[in-house]
């Protein structure tokens, strides 16, 4: 007999969290899944975004109310389409879904689900950035300082402090390469090549910025900003799956992925693929998450260019263990779960 089950987690955040779109937070509240038939147990995570309209008390409600009966680790094409077809489906409940289908598939499988998607994973390769959310130039030296073990750095910027947060970054960490993500906080074309320049100009370390206009910014004005900018440019919030590819090959260098905004990894899978036919360099990025979706964006990591899943790194009280990220590189090689999502309860 298939069961569902979903319950709400409250994440709380090492520093809170502030980016150019969303006041600060010291909680965020994700959506845990867990989808057993026969002898099989799989795991998913649902961590809905405000930015795009959803909720975990909404993504819930929905979840307590599905049907697990079309559901099934044999089928997961079959799975998905039934879920397509729900009217108004959270994308985050789809993407909970879709985890903890694919979990169990691979385990049914016997195999870790990178495996299990023919993609592999090469133990340590792949290196995540840590991110650090927009505060005051003396907690942002603080911050920096505590990640010291984390080689690749990210700044949140789009804040009347931007000079001064960098110059206090570099202060304690001056060799590390930086990516810079304005969360659309640049509101015109002339005010984002305007900080990007006094980006170029300050500093020769940063490797690129990600979304620095509104994701409604006009195609006019996202090509005239890419045919200028001295530093690649990659789409997040103005990409959210397969369909938004073409525009963003239009108006960007790159593409930031995200499980949570494609709906699972099969859409992020092929949102990767789809942008690395197109040109575009691919990153896998997460939202405030535990190591439930950390680890699934981690099995796709063969297809990224770069990796900025640290989310889990984030908070003090992950309830689950799965891939590690010491200084900064992935590995899988101490899960407890060798097989599918390898995600485990702590404890």
């Amino acid at each position: 007999m298939k069961k569902l089950s979903a319950r709400m987690v409250g994440l709380h955040l090492a520093n809170p969290w502030k980016i150019a779109s969303t006041e600060g937070a010291g909680t965020h509240e994700t959506v845990i899944v867990e989808l057993a038939d026969g002898d099989i147990r799989a795991i998913g995570e649902a961590a809905p975004s405000s930015l795009y309209g959803e909720s975990a008390k909404g993504t819930l409600e929905f979840l307590q109310l599905l049907d697990p009966r079309e559901l099934s680790f044999a089928d997961i094409p079959g799975s998905m389409n039934f879920l397509e077809s729900l009217p108004g489906i959270p994308v985050a409940a789809k993407c909970a879904l879709n985890l903890a289908l694919l979990d169990g598939a691979a385990k049914r499988a016997g195999k870790a689900l990178h495996d299990f998607l023919g993609l592999g994973f090469r133990e340590n390769h792949h290196l995540t950035s840590f991110s650090i959310g927009i505060d005051a130039p003396d907690i942002i030296r603080k911050k920096v300082l505590e990640t010291a073990q984390y080689p690749v750095l990210k700044l949140k910027v789009g804040d009347p402090r931007d000079k001064e947060n960098f110059a206090a970054l570099r202060s304690v960490a001056p060799e590390k390469p930086v990516r810079v993500d304005a969360n659309e906080g640049w509101k015109t074309r002339e005010e984002a090549l305007r900080m990007l320049d006094w980006l170029v100009a300050t500093d020769q370390k940063i490797q690129f910025i990600e979304q620095p206009m509104p994701r409604a910014a006009k195609m006019e004005d996202l090509k005239w900003l890419k045919a200028r900018s001295p530093l690649p440019l990659f789409a997040d919030e103005a990409c959210h799956n397969v369909k938004d590819i073409a525009r963003c090959a239009e108006g960007f260098h790159g593409v930031n992925v995200k499980l949570i905004k494609t709906g699972g990894v099969s859409m992020a899978h092929e949102t990767l693929q789809a942008a690395r036919q197109a040109g575009l360099k691919t990153m896998i990025g997460c939202m405030i998450e535990t190591s439930v979706l950390i680890s699934a964006a981690a099995h796709l990591a063969e297809l990224a260019d770069y990796l900025d899943v640290d989310g889990n790194l984030l908070i003090t009280n992950d309830p689950y263990l799965g891939v590690t990220a010491g200084k900064g590189i992935l590995s899988f090689a101490n899960a407890r779960e060798r097989h599918g999502l390898q995600a485990s309860p702590r404890g």
